[in-house]
């Protein structure tokens, strides 16, 4: 798995030392649920990286949008079912697609940046509109973990992430699955790796 670099990493800890939280614990997380990449390369811009959903665009559209979604291969009821390019820049032009259909419908369908925060959460997370939750994500990384941290402390994540509990954190964060993808251990790691990083 990739590494954050340098600058990624002073972001991440000015963020987390503003926030309060251990920069070793929200490093660990942020690098564990982004694969290391704070940004992906589409065309001439730095974007961040993203995830669509089919089944959530699937069930934002109605009549017509619906089917030319469906028939494009955009949209269908079961999670999963709509593949995910291997790339990033696959997955932008999948996202550039399904906008063509429906603009708001498809930016709620996508999760976002460092955290994987999905779209349609904007108004949970007291953000305007699903473009202002946009706009924070593509603003750098910064604005990447501040949504992360919307969201955490909507859920009343932090004090799991302060006691490192790994495993109640990522339950509550990436589902009841997730210790097939061992996010539990692979934060647990990465965590022991930043904090020694800090005390040389």
């Amino acid at each position: 798995m990739p590494y954050f670099s340098n600058s990624t990493i002073r972001t991440i800890t000015r963020v987390a030392d503003d926030a309060g939280i251990e920069p070793a614990v929200l490093l660990a997380v942020c690098e564990v649920e982004s694969g290391g990449l704070a940004f992906a390369q589409i065309d001439d811009r730095k974007e961040p990286v993203i995830r669509f959903e089919g089944h959530y665009f699937d069930r934002r559209l109605h009549g017509s949008k619906r089917e030319a979604a469906r028939v494009s291969g955009l949209a269908h009821p079961k999670a999963g079912a709509v593949k995910n390019p291997r790339t990033q820049a696959g997955r932008w032009h999948l996202l550039t697609k399904a906008r063509a259909i429906d603009d708001h419908a498809a930016l709620e369908s996508v999760s976002w940046g460092i955290g994987q925060v999905m779209g349609a959460h904007w108004k949970t997370l007291g953000y305007a509109s699903v473009e202002h939750l946009v706009r924070e994500a593509r603003s750098g990384v910064a604005g990447q973990v501040r949504l992360m941290l919307r969201f955490i402390e909507h859920h009343g994540l932090e004090h799991l992430l302060k006691r490192r509990d790994w495993a109640g954190f990522a339950r509550r964060y990436n589902g009841p699955g997730y210790a097939r993808n061992a996010y539990d251990t692979k934060m647990a790691k990465a965590h022991a790796r930043h904090l020694k990083a800090t005390k040389q």
